[in-house]
Order: C-alpha cells, then structure tokens, then sequence
C-alpha cells in the first residue's frame, strides 16, 4: 500500500482505497456497457467472425474504460488525478491533449 502512495502520490490511506474503488468500478463497468452496445450495433458473434469481434469488443470496451474512468473519478472527488493518469495513459498510444 505504501508504495502505491508514493507511486501516485497519495497523502492518506482513505484516497488510495477511493482510487481502488474507481478502477474496480470503471474495469466492471467498461466491460458490461461493451457487449450490449455491440449488440445493438448488430455486432455479435453470430454475425462476425471472432478474429473480428474480439478486437473490436477490446477496442469498445478500452473507449468506455478512458470516458467511465474520468466520470468515476470525478463522481468520487479525484477528477485531477484521474483526468492526470488519462492525459499520460492517451499519450502512450499517441494521442495527445
């Protein structure tokens, strides 16, 4: 736990156990919005070819994981430190903002 503190600089145990909650949250939540919303696009397995659903249900749920992690993190209080890890997280893949 300490060195996650370090790592991202957190004061107290209370806002790391807040941060933990946000990522449970967002990683369960990004992969049950993902399936139902490529359903209703019509993507689903017994149309697509897996090679070509998995991808994209990775890809769909990864666009959910970016948004629901700054709304999470926002709704939780620690909007700046969520809205910091995105900016570096989006930077790796070449986007920048």
């Amino acid at each position: 736990m300490k060195k996650l503190m370090v790592c991202w600089n957190v004061e107290t145990p209370k806002y790391l156990m807040i941060i933990c909650i946000v990522f449970s949250i967002t990683g369960s939540s990004s992969i049950a919005i993902g399936r139902p919303v490529l359903k209703l696009l019509g993507i689903t397995l017994d149309n697509f070819n897996p090679f070509i659903y998995y991808p994209l249900f990775v890809i769909s749920s990864f666009v959910f994981y970016q948004v629901f992690l700054v709304l999470f993190g926002w709704g939780f209080g620690q909007f700046s430190f969520f809205w910091s890890l995105e900016k570096k997280m989006l930077r790796r893949f070449g986007i920048s903002i």
